[in-house]
């Protein structure tokens, strides 16, 4: 039996790292929009801001992920994290709205490029044969910050203002700092071979869409991601004006979906058989949107709470298989650009969603909002299943899903 990778002192570091990262985060995200709505109570602001949170993550994606495959990853991730710290500060002390999106866009620029750095360090520190258990572990830490983050940041907003949660989110960034410091793995930049072309920022998503096993995933996980995302927008209204239900059980389902991430990550996709990583993801991707939808037809509160910890786990394991998928097809000298340009395909459809979501409660309302996009995106996930077995021919590849990745 083999020993837990929490005996390894280098991947607790990164796990904690990626959990640590999360919290600070979405500590930050609540801060600055309860910030900027009070600053100026302009929705046109509060759009302004997330363009430049998470833009960055989308413009400047082949670029983080460039450093991250030419330089030492441990090290980019110290100065980054640094970099983080300092304009957090910066920020706690910034009242006029331009200088709150400027430094707001550096902290944009530290997200998009911390994350495939500590993604890029798990197949050192995991081997390929425990890639879905170690994925499912950071996944889970992500998760795990994801649910303590936004309510700590509006329990910090509310106690000391942006000046106290942007310390905070500050703090977490050093920490993250001094955990990439303490790391002994080490991944070195590829050495380029003379036949070799000079690396280029866009080889991540070219090769993510040169490989059709994984053009098929990031396709339906832009289409899915797309569609789901819309929902999160109709989700509040569906539970308290259709379902006639309060703030507490719109918290209680939030709660129950991130539940089921959780223990979708954590239990169960390290259950699935490295032949079936690709077919799994898909499938997880359609019980995800369908989870989403059924709650539209059957106007129960009780029911939807089942749908969001079946939606939890198949959202849980879809993210764990897609992010496994890339470590074991993308070459290791390409982890960088290819989980930047992963980041930048997800967030780009948020983007999108965002704005989607908002047209689509106006439209049709918050049921038909559920029930159209979360069908889509169900819809999506179907449609990779099906054309993964025409791929194949009615059966999933045998060995590591699919034929080996090119060597680096």
């Amino acid at each position: 039996m083999k020993a837990s990778l929490f005996r390894d002192r280098d991947f607790r570091l990164v796990a904690g790292s990626v959990g640590l990262s999360a919290l600070g985060d979405w500590v930050a995200i609540v801060a600055l929009g309860l910030h900027v709505k009070d600053l100026t109570d302009s929705g046109f602001a509060v759009a302004a801001l997330w363009v430049c949170l998470f833009g960055p993550s989308v413009l400047v994606a082949g670029w983080v992920g460039m450093l991250v495959d030419r330089i030492e990853a441990t090290r980019l991730l110290a100065v980054v994290s640094t970099v983080g710290a300092v304009a957090a500060v910066a920020v706690a002390f910034s009242d006029a709205l331009v200088p709150v999106l400027v430094l707001t866009t550096a902290l944009g620029v530290v997200f998009a490029t911390s994350s495939p750095a500590e993604f890029s360090l798990v197949p050192l520190l995991a081997g390929e044969d425990r890639i879905q258990e170690a994925n499912g572990h950071i996944e889970t830490a992500r998760y795990v910050g994801f649910g303590i983050g936004p309510l700590l940041g509006g329990l910090l907003f509310a106690a000391g203002g942006l000046e106290l949660a942007m310390l905070v989110d500050a703090a977490t960034f050093a920490a993250v700092a001094v955990a990439a410091l303490a790391l002994r793995v080490r991944r070195k930049p590829a050495e380029l071979k003379e036949s070799e072309q000079a690396p280029r920022a866009r080889d991540g998503i070219a090769f993510l869409f040169g490989d059709r096993l994984l053009a098929l995933a990031m396709t339906v996980a832009f289409i899915s991601l797309l569609f789901m995302s819309a929902v999160w927008v109709g989700e509040l209204f569906f539970v308290e004006d259709v379902l006639g239900k309060g703030d507490v059980a719109y918290g209680a389902w939030l709660s129950i979906w991130t539940l089921g991430m959780a223990v979708g990550a954590m239990l169960l996709s390290r259950r699935v058989a490295a032949a079936a990583v690709a077919a799994v993801g898909l499938v997880a991707a359609t019980i995800q949107g369908a989870a989403l939808a059924l709650p539209a037809i059957w106007l129960s509160f009780a029911f939807m709470l089942v749908c969001g910890l079946i939606g939890g786990l198949g959202h849980g394991v879809k993210n764990v298989m897609f992010r496994s998928l890339i470590h074991v097809r993308v070459p290791d000298h390409l982890h960088g650009r290819a989980f930047a340009a992963y980041n930048g395909i997800r967030n780009t459809a948020e983007l999108g969603a965002f704005a989607a979501g908002g047209l689509l409660v106006a439209t049709i309302g918050a049921r038909g909002t559920l029930a159209y996009a979360g069908g889509l995106s169900a819809l999506a996930g179907l449609a990779g299943v099906i054309a993964l077995l025409r791929m194949y021919g009615g059966w999933t590849p045998t060995g590591p899903v699919g034929p080996p990745k090119p060597p680096a």
